[in-house]
């Protein structure tokens, strides 16, 4: 046999793209077909927080797995859920009602070979952020003081995380739509690596 080494062609670790939905039955399909196209390993799953229309079926239909709450219960619940049932070592949260690009989540995934969560930091030109901007960027500000570190999106629900990492502070999330910045000042104050991606 020979010495010579053999160039080797490493793929992206898998990741299980958790999507919360509450009454997203005119975007979660697009969505999905968006998802289905990434050039890497991956799982999807739609977590219907108890919706009243056919958000479950054409997630369904789209090609998802589907988890469903029998009531609505709350955004960090419906994550806590995806979270338990997610398969690959990676974790990417998104939101069902169109804001997020499929085609960013690369971008993240990539992101995550360094650091144990990437956050998608929305910019002033992002959707739907204007009429919330000052908002967000005092929150952002107070937060980043507390840790002791810059945060340019406390709120983001657009995000990769190391799944192993995550299963450890996943009881601390609460039910309701704040589970996205306890989880950034969770790892924060836990000691573990956080990068900010900018997408508008």
């Amino acid at each position: 046999p020979s010495d010579t080494p053999q160039p080797t062609t490493e793929k992206p670790p898998g990741a299980s793209i958790v999507i919360p939905a509450f009454n997203e039955e005119r975007t979660i399909g697009r969505i999905i077909e968006g998802i289905r196209a990434l050039p890497f390993d991956h799982e999807i799953l739609v977590v219907d927080d108890g919706s009243t229309d056919r958000t479950a079926e054409v997630a369904r239909a789209a090609g998802a797995r589907v988890i469903r709450h029998p009531y609505n219960i709350g955004y960090g619940a419906a994550i806590r859920k995806g979270v338990r049932h997610a398969s690959r070592p990676i974790v990417v949260l998104m939101d069902g009602d169109g804001q997020h690009d499929p085609r960013d989540v690369s971008r993240l995934v990539d992101n995550v070979a360094e650091y144990d969560m990437a956050v998608g930091a929305r910019t002033w030109r992002s959707k739907g952020l204007l009429g919330r901007a000052i908002g967000i960027s005092v929150l952002s500000w107070f937060a980043g003081y507390m840790a002791g570190r810059k945060i340019p999106d406390l709120t983001s629900g657009f995000r990769a995380i190391k799944r192993d990492v995550l299963l450890r502070y996943l009881c601390l999330l609460p039910n309701g739509f704040s589970a996205s910045t306890t989880m950034t000042l969770a790892l924060l104050r836990g000691g573990h690596s956080v990068t900010f991606v900018p997408w508008d």
